[in-house]
């Protein structure tokens, strides 16, 4: 199985937005930061935007935000919002032309179900923090003013 371009993009926004929490975030930025184009990115913005997975907010100073915590978002939500099939073989389409006599009780069809539901277990257990927190540097990484240090208190005496 191969993700579209779409989908890796939509997560690569989604991390550029939650490493940027405290700001919006403009579409040219999250562009030029990932090296693809302004309209692609676009594109991509409406079903997340449709989903509740992020908020636009219009006029001069606008820009986008995650429309939920970064840790409430699992990388399922974002496939199931981008993938327009999980199709696998023929017999997972829904258009009815099947010439297979065993489309029925096939063990194969059985087995690449279970597959995909694995698949779609493992993309649950995932959010966009996850993503986000393993990489420390990723505010560098992506030409962001780094995320202001935690105050440390003074050890009691």
């Amino acid at each position: 199985m191969r993700l579209t371009k779409q989908t890796n993009y939509a997560v690569r926004m989604l991390m550029y937005c939650a490493a940027n929490k405290d700001r919006l975030s403009r579409i040219p930025e999250i562009a030029k930061a990932y090296g693809v184009s302004e309209l692609f990115l676009f594109k991509i913005l409406q079903p997340l935007n449709k989903a509740g997975l992020v908020e636009t907010v219009r006029g001069r100073n606008g820009g986008v935000r995650l429309g939920r915590p970064a840790d409430k978002i699992t990388l399922f939500d974002v496939v199931k919002v981008t993938e327009d099939s999980f199709a696998m073989a023929e017999c997972f389409e829904d258009d009815g032309e099947i010439d297979c006599p065993l489309v029925d009780s096939c063990g194969l069809n059985a087995a690449l179900r279970r597959a995909l539901g694995a698949f779609f277990e493992v993309l649950a257990e995932y959010t966009i923090e996850d993503l986000v927190k393993a990489r420390p540097h990723i505010n560098f990484l992506l030409g962001l003013p780094e995320a202001p240090a935690k105050a440390i208190s003074a050890p009691a005496a």
